[in-house]
């Protein structure tokens, strides 16, 4: 896989086949988001992060300003690196970023996902999340500081806020500028993660997800807010390995 867009923490011990996960940050937020996440699941799945444009390594890239144009430039990379029996995870805009990538390997007749796990966001509509359209900086830090997203030290800090500040204008524009449209049902398994205190996303929004694929969907709630996960990752590594197969059977292709 290409190693500019896709961070691998933990590679397998051995040659067991197993499922690879593919993980998609949050606004804001860079592959290694995933670390933690990463090397609780080594054993069991072959998990690699996305490094989006503009993050760490690839800050002197654009940050993309448009959702599903990111999701293209992820899938034609999936398109051309991936083999065997895969899964996608994301969190928050990275939710986003793993269904409308699903979406565009559906369009090519790809092997579909095992399971696609989408967290902490409610299902898209036509119409924008009113959370998603902040107007300047200082609202957007605000969001940030109010989530949990970035450690206090980075936003109290002058120089680290102007090296976050590009990226997370660029994902927040991407999320402000972002519509569902309809196209083909996903025949994907869905299972949506939320944190039981999540103040963006309601458990019918959640469970609106179902409307979107033609398999089964299932929510399941976790201690926490919207960053549930940086407290909850032993719980949720087990929650995903308990969803994916051990033994991954091949995908079909479409």
């Amino acid at each position: 896989m290409d190693s500019r867009w896709f961070r691998r923490y933990h590679r397998p011990v051995d040659d067991t086949p197993r499922t690879r996960l593919i993980c998609f940050p949050h606004a804001g937020g860079a592959a290694g988001s995933y670390a933690g996440l990463a090397r609780r699941l080594a054993p069991r799945l072959d998990v690699y992060a996305v490094q989006y444009p503009g993050r760490h390594d690839r800050r002197h890239e654009t940050p993309e300003h448009s959702l599903t144009a990111l999701a293209v430039r992820i899938a034609e990379r999936l398109l051309e690196g991936t083999r065997g029996p895969y899964a996608l995870f994301g969190h928050s805009m990275g939710a986003l970023v793993a269904y409308e990538t699903a979406r565009v390997l559906a369009r090519h007749g790809a092997p579909a996902p095992a399971r696609l796990i989408l967290s902490g966001r409610g299902a898209p509509t036509t119409t924008p999340d009113p959370h998603d359209r902040l107007d300047g900086d200082d609202a957007i830090l605000a969001a940030v500081r109010r989530l949990g997203g970035t450690g206090a030290a980075v936003l109290d800090d002058p120089e680290l806020v102007a090296l976050a500040l590009p990226v997370l204008r660029a994902d927040y524009a991407a999320l402000a500028d972002y519509r569902w449209t309809a196209e083909p049902m996903l025949s994907t398994p869905l299972s949506v993660f939320v944190g039981a205190d999540d103040p963006l996303v309601p458990q019918r929004a959640a469970a609106a997800w179902a409307d979107l694929t033609s398999a089964t969907s299932e929510t399941l709630m976790f201690p926490g807010g919207h960053f549930y996960l940086g407290d909850q990752l032993d719980t949720v590594a087990e929650a995903i390995a308990g969803l994916l197969p051990s033994r991954p059977v091949a995908p079909r292709a479409r």
